[in-house]
Parts: C-alpha cells; sequence; structure tokens
C-alpha cells in the first residue's frame, strides 16, 4: 500500500476531530509515542480520540493514505504493536469512561479505561471483574487476548465474562458484537487479539467481591518450596488464584541485605472465597517454609492493583509458553538455570490454571488452551544490544529444558516472534476460523500491528 500524506494532511485531519493530534513538532510528543518495553518508534501523529466518530475517521483516513495504524490501550505489548514507526498511534486512553449497573451487575468501559481504574470504580460498588494483575494495563488488549489474573480460577477469563462490544471495523462501520449480533466477531474478539477492529467499549459482568484475603508471600526458594507451591495451587480450592515468580531477590526493602541475590519465590495470592476459609485455604503455603515477607491480610481487591511507578522502564527479554507440571526434578531445573545467568533481574512466573477456566469448552471461544495446566514466563533484563543477545539466547535454553507436551501460548506475553508462535496461540480449527472472519471484517488485513492472523485466501 503507498502512502499519501503531504505537509497538509495531519494537519487537515486534525480539524475534523474532537480530540487531540499530537505531532513531532507538538510538546509532549517524546512522552506520548513511550510505550512498555523501550521501543523507539517516531510515528507521524499520536492521536486522542475523544469519541468513536473521532475513532472512525482515523481508521478511514489512515487507509486512504496507506498510514499503518497502531491501536493502544495501556502500551504494554511485549512486541510493541502498540507504537509505530512512521505512522499513526490510534491512542485511547482519553476514552476511559466506566459505568457500573449494580443492579444488574454488569458494567460498559470505554476501550481506554485500565484495569486499575474499572477496579476501583467497581470496587467502589463491592463488585469485580478479573482482569489481570497490573494497574496500567488497558482493559481492551488484555480482554481481547484473554484476560488472566486474580481471580481466573473463579470467574475464567475475561472474555469469559465479557457481554458485548463496541468495534470500529477496518472500512469504518461502527458494530456492536454479542452472542446474538454479528456472533463470529464476538467469537474471534474473545482471544483473537486486535486483529478485527479498534474495541471502543466493552460490556462485564460483575461479581460480588467486598474484600479478599491477598497480597505477597515471600519463600526462599528451595526445590522442595518450588514444587511444593505449584501442588498446592494446583489442589487449592477455585477460590484461590496464584502468580509464583521464582527469582533472586532484589534490594527490597523489606528483605534483610543478607537475602539480597538468593534465590525467592515471590508469589501473589488472592483468595476470593468466604472469608471465614481464606487463612485455611493460606496455610499450606506459609507452611512450605518459613515466610521470608508474608504481606497477605484483608484488603479490598482494587488494593491488588496499586499504583505503578513511571519512569524509564528496564529492557528485557522474554517468552511464554504453558507447562503440564513441576515435580521436584523440574524445580532443581528451574533453579539452576536462574542460578546459571549473571543478568541483573532474571526470572520464571507460574501461574497454575484450571478451574472455571476448564469449564468453558475449548471452541467456545478463540482462546483454546482451555486445559492447560500452567501457564509460564520466562524474563531477563539486559542492557544494551550485545547483552541482549546473551539473554535472548539464556531464555531460549532455559524454555527449551522445561518443555512439556503442551505447544500452546498465551497471545498476550507473546514478544515480536515468528508466525509459528502466533499459530501457537490458535491451535487446530481456531486458526482456521479465525483466519476466515479475518477475510470477512478485514481482508485486506488493514489491522495488521498485531500478532497477526491473516485473512485466509478468496
Amino acid at each position: 500500500m503507498s502512502v499519501n500524506v503531504s505537509i497538509d494532511t495531519i494537519s487537515h485531519l486534525r480539524t475534523t476531530l474532537t480530540g487531540s493530534v499530537i505531532e513531532p513538532h507538538d510538546e509532549g510528543y517524546d512522552e506520548a509515542r513511550r510505550v512498555y518495553g523501550g521501543f523507539d518508534r517516531r510515528p507521524v501523529a499520536v492521536i486522542r480520540p475523544a469519541d468513536v466518530d473521532d475513532v472512525v475517521r482515523v481508521v478511514i483516513f489512515a487507509r486512504e493514505t496507506g498510514l499503518e495504524l497502531a491501536v493502544r490501550g495501556g502500551g504494554h505489548s511485549n512486541a510493541g504493536h502498540s507504537v509505530t514507526e512512521g505512522g499513526i498511534v490510534l491512542d485511547l486512553q482519553d476514552l476511559s469512561e466506566i459505568e457500573i449497573d449494580v443492579e444488574g451487575r454488569t458494567a460498559w468501559a470505554q476501550g481506554g479505561a485500565t484495569a486499575g481504574a474499572y477496579t476501583a470504580a467497581a470496587g467502589a460498588h463491592e463488585l469485580a471483574t478479573g482482569f489481570g494483575d497490573t494497574g496500567s494495563v488497558g482493559i481492551g488488549g488484555i480482554t481481547l487476548g484473554g484476560g488472566i489474573g486474580f481471580l481466573v480460577r473463579k470467574h475464567g477469563l475475561s472474555i469469559d465474562n465479557l457481554l458485548a462490544a463496541e468495534i470500529v471495523t477496518a472500512d469504518g462501520e461502527v458494530l456492536v458484537a454479542d452472542e446474538s449480533d454479528h456472533p463470529d466477531l464476538f467469537w474471534a474478539i474473545r482471544g483473537g487479539g486486535g486483529n478485527f477492529g479498534v474495541v471502543t467499549r466493552l460490556r462485564f459482568k460483575l461479581f460480588p467481591l467486598p474484600s479478599v484475603l491477598g497480597g505477597i508471600l515471600v519463600l526462599p526458594a528451595t526445590s522442595e518450596v518450588v514444587a511444593g507451591f505449584i501442588a498446592e495451587a494446583e489442589a487449592a480450592p477455585d477460590e484461590l488464584s496464584t502468580i509464583a515468580n521464582v527469582m533472586p531477590a532484589p534490594p527490597m526493602p523489606f528483605l534483610p541485605e543478607e537475602l539480597h541475590g538468593s534465590m525467592i519465590v515471590l508469589a501473589f495470592l488472592v483468595h476470593s472465597g468466604p472469608e471465614e476459609e481464606g487463612d485455611r485455604v493460606l496455610a499450606p503455603f506459609r507452611a512450605l517454609a518459613t515466610p521470608l515477607a508474608d504481606f497477605i491480610q484483608r484488603i479490598p481487591y482494587s488494593a491488588m492493583f496499586p499504583p505503578e511507578e513511571h519512569g524509564e522502564q528496564p529492557s528485557a527479554v522474554a517468552s511464554t509458553m504453558f507447562m503440564d507440571g513441576v515435580d521436584r526434578e523440574m524445580a532443581d531445573t528451574i533453579i539452576s538455570y536462574l542460578e546459571s545467568s549473571d543478568a541483573s533481574m532474571r526470572a520464571i512466573q507460574l501461574r497454575v490454571l484450571g478451574g472455571a477456566v476448564t469449564r468453558v469448552p475449548a471452541d467456545a471461544t478463540a482462546f483454546a488452551h482451555r486445559d492447560s495446566k500452567i501457564m509460564v514466563n520466562v524474563a531477563a533484563f539486559y542492557e544494551g544490544p550485545e547483552e541482549k543477545v546473551v539473554r535472548e539466547a539464556w531464555v531460549a535454553d532455559f524454555m527449551a529444558a522445561i518443555r512439556q507436551s503442551d505447544s500452546g501460548a498465551y497471545v498476550n506475553f507473546l514478544g515480536d516472534e515468528s508466525p509459528d508462535r502466533v499459530r501457537d496461540a490458535y491451535p487446530g480449527e481456531t486458526w482456521n476460523r479465525l483466519r476466515a472472519i479475518k477475510a470477512q471484517y478485514d481482508p485486506d488485513n488493514f489491522f495488521h500491528l498485531n500478532q497477526n492472523i491473516p485473512p485466509a485466501a478468496g
């Protein structure tokens, strides 16, 4: 596609929009183009639409001019898909309104709302929807890929609680998709990522949640503790979801200096069941070893999404997959690999799935990994291109050493990888069905700055 942009083209577009247009010569441009992950790309404009009509105009403009369009919610794409070099960034941050229907236990939220803002708004009414584990993540992006967070075993993925979505398609049409209207599109966006349009509003179920027993538990990372933690997480009731990070201890103020650099399990645990059962459910985790720190307490669910520090983000290489299990031998391998690297920070993250996730048929949504047991992420920080190569090799070797029978991948955690890795996210017939729906709604692959699903031929 040829690009047709004159000096005055963007200026003319600015006059047609209610929202803001930030160009390279404007104050705040460098901040506006900044995303997580250190991607240094310079778009011709960052556009912050004020309403769905602005989104339509930008989509049509990008198509007519041939400019690549990056859609940004929270800007957390591991592959840098939230920003483009020489194209347009459609930054949804000003589309952030959240409407809570307390009696109906549903919410409409605009696509630029963040998980933290949504959780706080719902929590004011002692209600919740499960998203991820980071407050600054945009609910649009995390939902379109699936949504695995602190309530996943109790209430399922974010897409399992999605009731409808307003979408601007590649031809500039505004559709509302749900189980009755455009059901094929509704199926596709529940796991298929940003391939099918710009999602400007989403409607979710809400669940009563006055409080949770949750927070951080830090344990020494021996093979017995790591394997035991996973076993206890698998055996726990669905009301408990966990995230275990096995890593060298950073210089956190609540850990003695002599422990800095030693291997720890830094775990997040959230029990969303009856208050009187929480301590009993968490007791086996505390019994694995004498805790180095225990910040688990009765808190509002929104407290699991604290404000984040802004500033320069470290650069990291990472990879993701699913595992079948972690026994003592596998835990030995995990700790051995972590000890073999001299990266300033390296970690493996283990999230036990199951529960409500498994009670949705694999073909009910475009997220097909319903029977996957444990989601895994391996990451290492780096400084400079030479060190990046070393860290990439370490991550690849680590992943190969722990790979088991599950060849799938979670699309939201994929980086800038290969088409084969995108296929891993959509196994079997899921891939073919997504390509057919892509051909219907975006036959020219206009929305391609994503973990791309090419339209089916013909």
